[in-house]
C-alpha cells in the first residue's frame, strides 16, 4: 500500500482530516498522573498512550514532536518506540522532526525514522538544498512533508521572501518539489501554515495536488474558514493538524481525558466541510 493510498484510508475510516499532535511536555502533564507515575518517561508514556485512546475514534492521524521525546534523552527515544506499538494499525504517524542535511546524514535519518522506528512520514527542512530530501525518496509506503511555508511569525524571515520572480521562497520550493514528485516513490508532501493563508495562495497554486500537513489550528490562531478559502481548489489531501488545544485541554482535571476526547471530536466536526471532499 502506497502512503497516499493509506492516508486515504484513515481518513476515510476515522471521518477525520484531523491530525492529533503528541508534544508531551512534563510542566503540563495533568496533575492526577503526575501523582500516579513519578517517573517521568513513565508519566510521559501514559499521558500519551492515554491520549490516543481519547482521540482514536476522531483522527487517523498523528504527530509526533520529536523534540518533546528527545528532550528525555535516551528513555525518550524508548517512550516513542513504545509508544507507536499503541498507535492502532491503520492510523498514520507521522514524525514531526524537521530534519535537512546532505549524504549520508541525510541517509541516517532516513534510516531512523523510516527504517528503525517505522514512522509513515518524517517532516523536512530544505533550506540546505532540494538534494537533502533525495535519501527518503525510494520507498513508495512512505511520505515526507516538506516546509513551505510555517506557522510562525519567523516564516516572514525567509520562506515568504521573494526569490527569483517568485511571489516567495515557499513558491519556488513548492515547484521543484511538484517536479520532484513526479519521478519520487516517496509521497512527497508541503508543510503549509494555517496562520499564513495570503502566503500559502501562490504555494498550492505552485504544487497544486501535494498532501498537506497543515498545523496553527487551535493554540496558534489559525482560522478554519481562510483555511477552507485557500484550499477550494487544492486537490492533494490536506491533514489539519492540532496539538496543545487538544493534548492539554483537560488542563489538571481528574477527568482530563473526557475533555481531550471532546476536543478533538469538536475540530474534527469543524473540518467536516472541507473532510467530506476528501473522503472516498
Amino acid at each position: 500500500m502506497t502512503f497516499r493510498q493509506k492516508l486515504q484510508r484513515a481518513v476515510t475510516s476515522s471521518g477525520s482530516l484531523l491530525s492529533v499532535g503528541l508534544d508531551p511536555d512534563p510542566a503540563r502533564i495533568p496533575a492526577p498522573l503526575k501523582k500516579q507515575f513519578p517517573e517521568t518517561d513513565q508519566m510521559i508514556f501514559e499521558f500519551c498512550r492515554r491520549v490516543v485512546e481519547a482521540t482514536k475514534p476522531h483522527t487517523g492521524i498523528y504527530k509526533a514532536n520529536m523534540a518533546f521525546f528527545e528532550a528525555l534523552g535516551s528513555k525518550g527515544w524508548a517512550v516513542l518506540e513504545q509508544l507507536l506499538e499503541e498507535i492502532p494499525a491503520g492510523k498514520v504517524v507521522i514524525a514531526d522532526a524537521k530534519r535537512g542535511d546532505i549524504g549520508t546524514t541525510a541517509q541516517k535519518y532516513k534510516e531512523a525514522f523510516f527504517d528503525h522506528l517505522g514512522v509513515d512520514a518524517v517532516t523536512l527542512n530544505p533550506l540546505m538544498g532540494i538534494d537533502t530530501i533525495e535519501p527518503f525518496l525510494d520507498d513508495e509506503t512512505k511520505g515526507v512533508f516538506v516546509l513551505t511555508v510555517t506557522s510562525n511569525r519567523g516564516s516572514a524571515d525567509f520562506v515568504q521572501r521573494r526569490f527569483q520572480g517568485r511571489m516567495s521562497l515557499g513558491e519556488y520550493f513548492a515547484e521543484e518539489l511538484s517536479k520532484k514528485n513526479q519521478s519520487s516513490k516517496t509521497e512527497i508532501g508541503m508543510v503549509v501554515g494555517a496562520t499564513q493563508p495570503e502566503a500559502a495562495g501562490p504555494i498550492l497554486q505552485a504544487f497544486p495536488d501535494a498532501t498537506l500537513l497543515i498545523p496553527g489550528i487551535g493554540a496558534q490562531g489559525g482560522d478554519l474558514t481562510l483555511l477552507r478559502e485557500a484550499l477550494k481548489h487544492h486537490t492533494g489531501i490536506p491533514v489539519v493538524h492540532s496539538s496543545r488545544a487538544i493534548i492539554y485541554s483537560g488542563e489538571n482535571n481528574e477527568n482530563w481525558e473526557e475533555a481531550v476526547s471532546s476536543k478533538a471530536a469538536e475540530l474534527k466536526q469543524l473540518l467536516m466541510p472541507l473532510t467530506e471532499k476528501f473522503i472516498r
